[in-house]
């Protein structure tokens, strides 16, 4: 093979690998200060077989190595020790569709379907903070995160829509416990994240099959200069998403049966096929951020097409050649 190039810029080639396993990136240099970057495909190499209906919302806990999500559709959190192979559940009062750390507290920040609150795991103890039943019959809380500022996201979507009167949104409350709207007319909230500095929030609307970027001000606590990221392809919806430290978005192609990594420019730099069908949220997470956590969904796929993919509802974790970013927790009133 002969590669060239005539202008200063670095191409990506991702190789299958069972062809080539490189254990880190090769650099090829072309003319000039060109160079091609030849990096391996990440390798699925664990697979929690949890059957989750609709998993979601994975998220490294660096303090205890371990990697948490939620099964929405069964009111359930879990929490997995990779080296140990240890599974902890927690039934929950409410469905959860997202949730966060605290700063040196023991609970949780959820996005219950019908409120965000405090979570007490131990007791089980519920304390609201807007809600419950804050949102319009028809809707529900989704997809969410914690921003690097320590500000807790979470967005709605439309549950119900034969019902349902009003659109979702995105919102976001602070350590002053104020909740703030930041968009409205959202179908089905999803792919929140950030730019290693924080200062560009991704989102996307999953059935308008689109990614935006937007600029963030923590300082004053607004999002503007909207404009389109990327746009999935036909079949696929852009569903949860993160960051790793070069900047790359990487996001869970719901129905495609892949995640997409894109540039800076919103171009895709990779494309990971998974054995599932419904890839729902990506995290990184391991002692050194290099592991691909993925959760995967079998809701609605039909008796054929999950004995064709029995991996369905599993967490599955990849390791790769990239990094991620340590998740942020919420930050208390002080």
């Amino acid at each position: 093979m002969l590669l060239s190039a005539t202008s200063n810029k670095t191409i990506e080639i991702f190789i299958n690998q069972f062809t080539f396993k490189p254990k880190k990136s090769i650099v090829v240099p072309l003319n000039g200060d060109s160079k091609v970057v030849i990096q391996e495909l990440p390798e699925l190499i664990h697979t929690v077989d949890v059957q989750n209906e609709l998993g979601e919302g994975v998220v490294w806990n660096e303090a205890t190595s371990t990697i948490w999500w939620t099964d929405i559709e069964r009111s359930t959190l879990f929490e997995y020790h990779l080296a140990s192979d240890r599974l902890k559940t927690w039934d929950t009062p409410h469905r959860v569709g997202c949730f966060g750390f605290v700063e040196n507290d023991h609970r949780l920040i959820v996005a219950f379907d019908c409120g965000i609150a405090f979570f007490d795991l131990s007791t089980g103890a519920v304390q609201w903070l807007y809600g419950p039943d804050i949102l319009a019959y028809g809707l529900r809380f989704n997809d969410g995160k914690i921003d690097p500022f320590g500000v807790f996201w979470a967005g709605t979507m439309v549950e119900k829509p034969e019902v349902a009167k009003v659109f979702g949104s995105l919102y976001c409350i602070d350590s002053q416990n104020t909740l703030t709207e930041h968009i409205s007319n959202i179908t089905t909230s999803n792919g929140l994240c950030w730019s290693p500095d924080g200062s560009i929030l991704y989102h996307a609307d999953s059935p308008r099959q689109t990614i935006w970027r937007y600029r963030y001000d923590p300082e004053k606590n607004t999002i503007t200069d909207k404009e389109t990221f990327a746009k999935t392809g036909e079949g696929m919806f852009p569903d949860g998403s993160t960051v790793d430290c070069d900047g790359g978005v990487w996001n869970a192609h719901w129905g495609g049966a892949q995640i997409a990594r894109y540039r800076h420019d919103g171009e895709k730099s990779l494309v990971l096929e998974v054995p599932v069908d419904l890839p729902s949220c990506v995290a990184f997470g391991g002692d050194d951020l290099n592991l691909l956590l993925v959760t995967t969904a079998r809701l609605s796929l039909s008796d054929s097409r999950l004995k064709k993919r029995p991996k369905s509802g599993s967490l599955l974790i990849y390791r790769t050649n990239f990094q991620g970013l340590p998740a942020s927790r919420f930050k208390l009133q002080k």
